[in-house]
C-alpha cells in the first residue's frame, strides 16, 4: 500500500522523532496511556463510555429543541494539536442533532479575497443565526498558531490579531452569542501514534495534509505559541476550557459535558449529564505542554 506524502511520518516516527517518544510508542500496548502526567492510568471502558454517551446523546438533542425554540445561537469553538480529536469530538457532538440547525465550520485557507478582508470578516460569516449550533473545527486562532508557527502571517499582524481578540468575542457574547471555547490537549507521542495510524488507514489519509507532516518537527514551536494564545485569549467572558485528550473517551464525554452544563435548557436533566472530571477538563492551569 502506497504511503501519503511517500511514507514522510512514518520515515519522521524511524529518523526524526525524540528516542524517548519512539521508544514510548514501540512499547505501548493498545489502550495505553502514553502521558505519564495524565491522572488516568487506563482508557475509559468502552461499555461505559457507551452509556454516558447515550445520556448525553438524549440532553443533546433537548438542547438543540430548546435553541430552536427560543432562538438561541451557541457557537463552539475547537482548537488543538493536529490528531487531538477535534473532529472526532465534534462528530459525537451532531450525531443526532438535526443537520440543518447544527453546522460544522472548517474553513481551508483564505482565497484571495478574503485575504484582503479584515481578518475576522471570514469567521462572522459563520456565526450562528437564531436557534442554530456552529462548531469551528479550527477558528480564528489560527493566527495565534498554525499561521505564526509556519511563518504565514507577520509577526504585527499577529500582535493586532491579539489586541482585537478579546474585544471581538466580548462583542460577540454580548450580542447574545453563548460562545464556548475548547482547546483539546494531547501528549507528542499519543499524537504521532494517531497520525501514523492515519497514515496506514486509507480511510483517514484525507484528514492528512502537508502541514501535519511539517508539523510533526515544529513541537517546541507549536508548544510556545500554545501557551502564549492561551495567556493572551483567557478571558472572563470567553474562557479557554482545556481538555486533555490522550484518552477521547473521556475527552468527548467531558466536552459534551461542559456545554450541556453552560445551557439552561428546557427539562435538563443534570443527574444524567454526570459531574465533569477536573483533572482532564478545565482551566489553562490544567493545559500540559
Amino acid at each position: 500500500m502506497s504511503l501519503p506524502f511517500d511514507g514522510a511520518i512514518t520515515d519522521f516516527f524511524e529518523t526524526g522523532a525524540p528516542d524517548d517518544v519512539r521508544a514510548k510508542i514501540k512499547d505501548a500496548q493498545k489502550g495505553d496511556i502514553l502521558t505519564p502526567t495524565y491522572p488516568h492510568s487506563a482508557r475509559m471502558k468502552r461499555k461505559a463510555y457507551e452509556a454516558d454517551m447515550a445520556a448525553l446523546q438524549i440532553e443533546l438533542v433537548k438542547m438543540q429543541a430548546w435553541a430552536s425554540e427560543t432562538g438561541a445561537r451557541v457557537a463552539c469553538v475547537f482548537e488543538g494539536r493536529d490528531a487531538a480529536g477535534k473532529g472526532g469530538t465534534i462528530k459525537r457532538f451532531r450525531e443526532h442533532l438535526n443537520p440543518r440547525g447544527a453546522h460544522v465550520v472548517a474553513l481551508s485557507k483564505p482565497s484571495e479575497t478574503e485575504a484582503s478582508e479584515w481578518y475576522f470578516q471570514r469567521y462572522i460569516r459563520q456565526l450562528p443565526s437564531g436557534g442554530e449550533i456552529t462548531f469551528f473545527d479550527r477558528s480564528w486562532y489560527n493566527r495565534g498558531v498554525v499561521e505564526h508557527v509556519f511563518g504565514f502571517c507577520e509577526p504585527n499582524e499577529r500582535e493586532h490579531f491579539f489586541k482585537q481578540v478579546q474585544p471581538f468575542e466580548e462583542m460577540l457574547v454580548d450580542d447574545g452569542i453563548i460562545l464556548f471555547k475548547f482547546w483539546l490537549n494531547v501528549c507528542r507521542a499519543e499524537q504521532l501514534r494517531r497520525i501514523m495510524a492515519r497514515e496506514r488507514d486509507p480511510l483517514k489519509q484525507w484528514k492528512l495534509s502537508w502541514i501535519d507532516v511539517a508539523g510533526l518537527k515544529k513541537w517546541d514551536g507549536y508548544t510556545d505559541a500554545i501557551r502564549e494564545t492561551l495567556a493572551r485569549s483567557h478571558s472572563d467572558h470567553a474562557p479557554w476550557t482545556i481538555v486533555r485528550s490522550d484518552d477521547k473517551k473521556r475527552a468527548r464525554l467531558n466536552a459534551i459535558r461542559t456545554v450541556l452544563h453552560g445551557l439552561d435548557y428546557t427539562n435538563k436533566d443534570a443527574q444524567a449529564i454526570g459531574k465533569i472530571d477536573k483533572a482532564i477538563c478545565g482551566g489553562p492551569d490544567i493545559w500540559d505542554a
